[in-house]
């Protein structure tokens, strides 16, 4: 029963296997690979944007921050929600790998709005040399709190971006769950709602390592290709990306394992809900933010359903007092272990 991350769920077999099937013989290096000029026509052809620049990269900290220093200069800042990834979980990589542009935090508890963005956005007009310049703007699609941005809301920050003259990055990593809420196109998702290059996540979604960043503007490529180079990120070996992104993709793996954790959380959270459970958040993808008893946390941590993240001190205190966690359901999560976890409740 282990709820902790998406990121500690198994690799799907037919990801591995085709990392077997390209571990056979020889291949060109650094991305010059067989295999990653059929991933690159397959994420054009998904995108519906054949002169797409599209490049693989082994983590999603990669993916987000060299993608972003392509637009974001030093003197410039980088407009993100107050809990979006790049701020709390990569330890100033975007500051580092854009030669020191910083990030304005949108006020929100969840998702960013139009209004604030806006308004930080008017912070930084007039042009005064005294202060960090207005750069890209980053939105989290699945956000860090399991919500799902609609096509309508995505537009509306990107037109607000776009009033100012601003590029907008898209944090995909968990790209797929977004599209399988959603019921969208990626096309829909990205550049037809004014993103101009986006993160699209495997890791999380069944893959070991391997993350895609797409440029609708070509015109970025070769800084990118630069950018990943001077940063390491460029494998030699890069034919392991590519296997992994091409049987991603065969088939719509990526869309149907993103159906499979989104299932396994709407199961997770009716079971919470009907035991009392409160939701944070409203679960809209594969992740849970919830609260329930100290006791009832108790009983998960003695039973040994303890692998989920917990808000608060499980030990000691009142038993009713309810306690945050939260919960992440990956594609391999089985009916099975969620009726064993709702079982101690």
């Amino acid at each position: 029963m282990f709820f902790a991350s998406d990121n500690s769920g198994p690799v799907h077999p037919k990801i591995m296997q085709r990392m077997g099937e390209a571990n056979t013989g020889y291949a060109m290096p650094y991305g010059n690979d067989a295999l990653m000029d059929d991933v690159r026509t397959s994420l054009r052809d998904i995108f519906e944007a054949p002169e797409a620049a599209v490049y693989l990269v082994a983590t999603g900290t990669a993916a987000n921050v060299l993608s972003l220093a392509c637009y974001a200069q030093p003197w410039q800042t980088i407009f993100c929600a107050q809990h979006s990834h790049i701020e709390e979980d990569e330890c100033n990589a975007p500051e580092f790998y854009s030669g020191g542009a910083k990030l304005t935090l949108i006020p929100t508890d969840n998702k960013m709005t139009p209004d604030a963005l806006r308004r930080a956005i008017a912070r930084r007009a007039g042009g005064s040399v005294h202060m960090a310049q207005a750069g890209p703007v980053s939105i989290t699609q699945v956000t860090e709190f399991g919500s799902v941005h609609s096509l309508e809301e995505l537009r509306a920050l990107t037109a607000v971006a776009k009033d100012a003259e601003l590029p907008v990055h898209l944090d995909g990593a968990r790209f797929a769950n977004a599209i399988a809420a959603l019921g969208c196109t990626p096309a829909e998702m990205t550049w037809k709602s004014g993103v101009d290059v986006v993160s699209f996540g495997g890791t999380k979604n069944g893959c070991m390592g391997v993350e895609a960043v797409v440029f609708f503007d070509p015109a970025k490529a070769w800084e990118f290709e630069l950018r990943r180079k001077r940063g390491a990120h460029l494998f030699s070996k890069h034919r392991y990306l590519s296997a992994q992104m091409a049987a991603y993709l065969t088939d719509d793996l990526w869309l149907q394992m993103a159906r499979s954790a989104n299932s396994a959380c709407a199961r997770l959270s009716e079971g919470l809900l009907a035991h009392g459970a409160q939701m944070i958040h409203t679960p809209q993808a594969n992740m849970i933010f919830a609260r329930f008893p100290r006791a009832i946390h108790q009983k998960l941590q003695a039973s040994g359903a303890k692998y989920y993240v917990l808000d608060g001190d499980v030990a000691t205190g009142d038993g009713d007092e309810m306690l945050g966690a939260r919960l992440v359901c990956d594609w391999s999560m089985s009916n099975y272990l969620i009726d064993q976890f709702l079982s101690h409740f």
